[in-house]
């Protein structure tokens, strides 16, 4: 049976997710021209479908150098002492 507030099953470990980007000053270092312009995709229950948005928003953006998305692994900034790892 799923459970509602956490899209999977009562059992399974939410390892989440969070998909965004935006322009950079510089294609070769991370730094956003517009923070205020940032792209939030959103936040995922797993890394595939995290990927997926990824490949989506960065195929729509192809034609930018300086358009980056990035994907962000949340749950192991939750629990770093854990390795990520509930």
């Amino acid at each position: 049976m799923a459970d509602k507030e956490t899209g999977g099953t009562p059992d399974e470990t939410q390892l989440l997710h969070l998909v965004f980007g935006g322009e950079l000053e510089d294609p070769s270092v991370v730094r956003f021209r517009h923070l205020e312009e940032l792209d939030i995709v959103g936040i995922f229950p797993d890394y595939a479908s995290a990927l997926k948005a990824w490949r989506s928003k960065a195929q729509q953006t192809v034609d930018n150098a300086h358009m980056r998305y990035f994907i962000v692994h949340m749950h192991r900034l939750l629990d770093p002492e854990d390795g990520g790892h509930a």
